[in-house]
């Protein structure tokens, strides 16, 4: 497996919420903007930021079979982007209580 895979998997593994994101991408803000909104506590790795932002971006797509970002990740579940996301904003509170992924 390679180490980006491994890198991905591990911040899915230790955060209840995660978005795979790029700095500049007003999708990957609009998706930050949500979970703000709704109180959630959530991990963003910007993918423009880091030296190994590309082969992440490769390895989830082979996690996920989305190439896109953001990639969002609820409760350790692949969610997809923000138009997923977006899709999903009644069921969001429930989600992210049930992620323990609140803020208090």
């Amino acid at each position: 497996m390679s180490a980006a895979k491994q890198k991905a998997q591990a911040v899915i593994a230790d955060n209840a919420v995660v978005v795979f994101s790029k700095s500049y991408c007003p999708y990957c803000r609009a998706t930050k903007s949500l979970l703000t909104e709704q109180g959630a506590d959530f991990f963003t790795m910007e993918l423009d930021q880091v030296d190994d932002g590309a082969a992440i971006q490769a390895a989830l797509e082979e996690l996920t079979s989305q190439r896109t970002v953001p990639n969002v990740f609820i409760d350790h579940k692949h969610i997809g982007g923000n138009s997923d996301l977006q899709a999903r904003k009644g069921e969001l509170p429930g989600l992210l209580k049930a992620a323990g992924a609140l803020k208090a």
